[in-house]
């Protein structure tokens, strides 16, 4: 086997390092991958081709991190607790070769991407949390890299093996399968759409249940706030009014006094303004550069005139009246009653007014209101049906050829007798159940509707014979388990138009003959996808097109994760590590070479 340190050809660019690269197969692929700073990962550099390529190692030597690092690439959420110590932030960067016409080129392209010469996937993880996404060297979000990467990779690992326990994700596996894709998004969407017209419908409902007292409660508030003729700014108006009442006698003796000393006593300023007057107008026989002085002088005494006879007229106007002060402070208490309750102003108080007219006039119309929503519902409705049932029959019909799918992959991995079924159950409706959310069949039942349409799948497995089909969840072994997820990926694979498929723990609880059976499956996927499996057993292993190991190491005081990929010696003392563990005798490694050398 050549040596497969990248050396391919090259060119300078990516990575601002070596950039590699080998005509293949047009298909979606991870070409290369490049890690720095990233938990126990220093700096880490991997170049891949297509085919399978074996990734192994000793436990711990940081194989699940890189798992993680290409999850983080195709749009898993990130934290800074990855960030190796020491360090600002991580940087993760991928290339991926895009078959143009493919499901991900026509993605990026709407978006604005040149995919002529790959895509760049990079990812910042900053500690502080500052993470940054840049795709093609544009700046990206999470969402948009999800949305390019749907296409692009899988990995099956443990978690694939949970979600298989979970009763929810038949549903969508079978989904996935049929391509029942996009008609489940418009039952989704019709869903969607129906709810808020249940909820308005609801409330008018309730509305209209307590609309007697309703409609008395804001009936006695209008006919409260009308009969007390309320004028904005009137409370104001009023203290004004109660302060000058109350202070009447003060005020009178005020103005009379200024009266009196201004215009009508004996020697008052008019009359002695008069005079000097007089005075001025002999001087100014004299000199008649006083005239102007003079002249301003009469004005004078002319204005106090005004101002006197303004006096008068305001003192017959002040307002001496006990039963006006009693009417007063009985109007300011009934407008103070009012702002208490209605507000705190009287513009408060108008304003409540305005509403209760509106909400009056709303709840007079409101048997017309459920009228055209209860139509509007039932249009919704027979949308939703309409969408729901076809969904439900499809999905009856794909579940069969599933079933039959899985059947037949699981005899190529040793499970030949193995029975398996896809058991669709309707969703009953209860009481609780909106009645635009129901559908009901010919013998009275009701099933109700869902987001994901009215239906509920469960795997359902027999794998000796003799035994009854149970739910997966209940019976399957660890091996078992990790068959059938095998067996899945590999028949999802076709529909999900992926590239590339990255298999972890895909040899949990299998072994022998069996681990030999699922390389072989893996082996057999290979000329179609790319395949990186990381696995700990020899029979796997051995079917890898080219296969790196992974170690950690000290140096100067820092554990270190490096990959290496290897040539045909070191990859037999990788299998015979695999096969006896640390110490390696000539068996061991006759029988690596013995493995390696068989078709």
């Amino acid at each position: 086997m050549p040596d497969l340190r990248c050396s391919w050809g090259k060119e300078t660019g990516f990575f601002g390092k070596t950039r590699f690269f080998r005509d293949t197969t047009e298909k979606n692929m991870l070409r290369e991958l490049s890690i720095k700073n990233f938990a126990i990962i220093d700096d880490l550099h991997i170049c891949f081709s297509d085919g399978l390529t074996i990734l192994s190692g000793e436990t711990g030597a940081g194989k699940s991190i890189i798992i993680h690092a290409v999850n983080l690439l195709l749009g898993t959420r990130a934290d800074a607790s990855s960030v190796r110590t020491g360090a600002d932030a991580a940087e993760l960067e991928a290339l991926f070769q895009i078959t143009p016409g493919s499901p991900v080129s026509l993605i990026l392209k709407e978006q604005g991407y040149d995919i002529s010469e790959g895509l760049v996937i990079r990812r910042i993880i900053s500690r502080n949390d500052r993470h940054r996404i840049y795709v093609n060297g544009s700046m990206g979000t999470v969402k948009m890299l999800n949305a390019i990467t749907e296409h692009l990779a899988s990995i099956s690992g443990q978690h694939a093996h949970q979600l298989l326990l979970k009763e929810e994700q038949h549903l969508l596996i079978l989904d996935q399968f049929g391509g029942l894709m996009p008609l489940r998004e418009k039952v989704c969407q019709a869903y969607h759409e129906i709810l808020p017209l249940i909820q308005r419908l609801n409330e008018l409902d309730a509305l209209k249940e307590r609309q007697a007292e309703q409609i008395g409660l804001l009936e006695f508030q209008r006919g409260e706030i009308i009969e007390a003729s309320v004028i904005s700014g009137e409370d104001a108006s009023l203290e004004r009014e109660k302060v000058i009442l109350k202070n009447g006698e003060t005020l009178y003796r005020s103005v009379y006094s200024a009266i009196d000393e201004l215009y009508s006593a004996q020697n008052a300023v008019v009359e002695r303004l008069t005079e000097i007057k007089k005075r001025l107008e002999k001087a100014c026989e004299i000199d008649p550069d006083l005239s102007l002085q003079t002249k301003e002088l009469g004005d004078t005494a002319f204005r106090i005139e005004d101002i006197a006879e303004g006096l008068r007229t305001y003192l017959n106007r002040i307002p001496i009246d006990e039963k006006r002060i009693e009417e007063i402070e009985e109007r300011i208490d009934t407008l103070q009653k009012l702002k208490r309750k209605y507000g705190g102003s009287l513009e408060a108080v108008l304003s409540h007014l305005d509403a209760v007219e509106a909400e009056l006039s709303g709840i007079e119309n409101i048997s017309e209101a459920i009228s055209e929503l209860e139509e509007k519902l039932s249009y919704r409705h027979n949308a939703l049906t309409e969408l729901s049932l076809e969904l439900s029959e499809k999905r009856k019909q794909t579940a069969e050829i599933l079933a039959r799918r899985v059947e037949d992959e699981l005899a190529t991995l040793r499970m030949s007798q193995t029975k398996f079924q896809i058991l669709l159950q309707d969703i009953p409706a209860n009481e609780t159940t909106p009645l635009y959310l129901r559908l009901s069949d010919p013998q009275g039942k009701y099933r109700a509707v869902t987001e994901t349409g009215t239906d509920k799948a469960v795997f359902l497995i027999a794998p000796n014979v003799g035994e009854s089909l149970k739910p997966l969840a209940n019976i399957a072994s660890g091996g078992e388990l990790s068959r059938v997820v095998l067996a899945l990926k590999a028949i999802l694979a076709q529909s999900e138009s992926l590239g590339t498929i990255i298999f972890d723990e895909v040899d949990a609880g299998i072994g022998g003959s069996t681990a030999e059976v699922v390389g072989q499956k893996l082996a057999s996927l290979a000329p179609y996808y790319q395949i990186i499996c990381i696995t700990h057993l020899p029979q796997i292993a051995k079917f890898g097109n080219r296969h790196f190991r992974i170690s950690k190491h000290v140096s100067d005081g820092r554990t270190r994760t490096a990959i290496e990929p290897l040539n045909d010696n070191e990859r037999v003392r990788e299998i015979a590590r695999m096969l006896g563990g640390v110490k390696m005798t000539r068996a061991t490694l006759d029988h690596a070479r013995e493995m390696l050398s068989e078709p």
